[in-house]
Parts: structure tokens; sequence; C-alpha cells
């Protein structure tokens, strides 16, 4: 089975879908300018990741079909598999998935703020700026993982 290799933006597209009761990827909660969004959906229904459905919210519409009406975006099984989401109490398949789909830099910025979000306590912001250096605004706010 060939990985499916995703850009930041389509993984948090993605996720985002992924983490909804029904899939739906709409309202798309990224910032995104221009056509970056429809850009980012076109290649993900490309590689099957997610499909078209009839659109019940007209908030929600990714285009209109004559034939079919208002159409709104869903994730696929497959885009679940490979997030590595599955119903299954953590199989060890999916940490495999995970690692060979989401590939990221090790000892980044990046990789100190989720390792500090990911921990069970949490990080408060204060603790963020001195792992990275960045620029403190909300010093006090403590970030839960989910």
């Amino acid at each position: 089975m060939t990985q499916i290799q995703l850009t930041d933006t389509q993984s948090i597209i993605l996720s985002t879908a992924c983490g909804r009761d029904d899939g739906m990827v709409f309202p798309i909660t990224a910032k995104l300018k221009g056509g970056a969004v429809g850009n980012v959906c076109k290649s993900l229904l490309k590689h099957a990741l997610l499909e078209e459905v009839a659109a019940t919210d007209l908030n929600t519409v990714w285009r209109h079909d004559e034939d079919r009406g208002s159409i709104t975006l869903r994730a696929t099984p497959l885009a679940y598999s490979t997030l590595g989401i599955t119903d299954d109490p953590a199989p060890a398949s999916s940490t495999q998935i995970m690692a060979e789909t989401l590939r990221r830099r090790i000892g980044t910025k990046q990789d100190t703020l989720i390792a500090m979000l990911r921990a069970p306590e949490g990080a408060t912001i204060a603790e963020i700026v001195a792992a990275t250096g960045w620029l403190t605004h909300y010093a006090d706010v403590r970030i839960m993982p989910m």
C-alpha cells in the first residue's frame, strides 16, 4: 500500500474533518487565503481522502452541481486510516502509519511545542515562550491537551 504524503495544510484540514462527528470538511477553521482551500480540497479529493456528498447546510457548500444540487465534502475511511484514526484502542499499525504519513523534523520549535502540548499537564504560554523563544501575549493561560 502506497503511503500518502500530506502537507501541513492538508493534515490540518483532514484531521479537523476526521475530528468531527460527521466527518465534514466545512466550515474550514484553517486560515487560508485566496484559492488555497480549493486547491487543498481538490488534492484531497484526487487522493480519495475526501468525498462529495449532498449538502444539507448552505453554509457548508463546496460547489453546486446541476444534477445533484449543493455538494459538500466529507472525510473518507481512507482519510481516517491515513491519519491513523481507528475505532480500535491504539492498534500497533496506527503509530507506524502516523509516523510515515505525517513526518516532521525532530528538534524544531514545532516539535518542542507539540511535545509540550501532548504532556498530560499541558503547558502554559510562559513555558512555551521559555522553551521556544517566541514572544508572549497571554503568559498566564494554560493550554490543555485534547
